[in-house]
């Protein structure tokens, strides 16, 4: 297996266990679970994501992608960001259940947006 395809199975490695770990650790928030508050746990993601970002760099680099001239890797950048901004808001800054739910649900769904653009390199991936 060439460098690039093992780095891409490193980045889905990392891509599914970034969603498990997000869902695992919402599923404690919900039950007010103190396995949150376990060092590893606070730990881990940090690790996976940096892992992720890590990877997706190196495949931009190596497949010379650019995403000033790739108007769908742009697009997963900023749904990035949004997702983060909305995963920290379901797991530690809302205050109310209905706000994390709420901020979960459409975390849930940039991820699936993230992975359809990644999927089908097109910015509006269900036309």
């Amino acid at each position: 297996m060439n460098s690039y395809m093992g780095l891409k199975h490193l980045h889905m490695t990392c891509v599914a266990l970034s969603a498990s770990l997000f869902v695992l650790r919402f599923a404690w928030r919900m039950q007010g679970s103190a396995l949150l508050q376990r060092k590893l746990v606070k730990i881990a993601p940090h690790v996976i994501d940096t892992c992720l970002l890590l990877s997706a760099l190196g495949l931009a680099v190596m497949a010379s992608i650019n995403p000033f001239e790739q108007t769908w890797l742009a697009a997963k950048i900023i749904a990035l960001l949004l997702y983060i901004f909305l995963g920290t808001m379901a797991i530690k800054r809302s205050k109310t259940q209905r706000g994390q739910l709420i901020s979960f649900a459409f975390a849930c769904g940039v991820f699936a947006y993230i992975i359809a653009v990644a999927m089908t390199k097109q910015v509006m991936p269900w036309m």
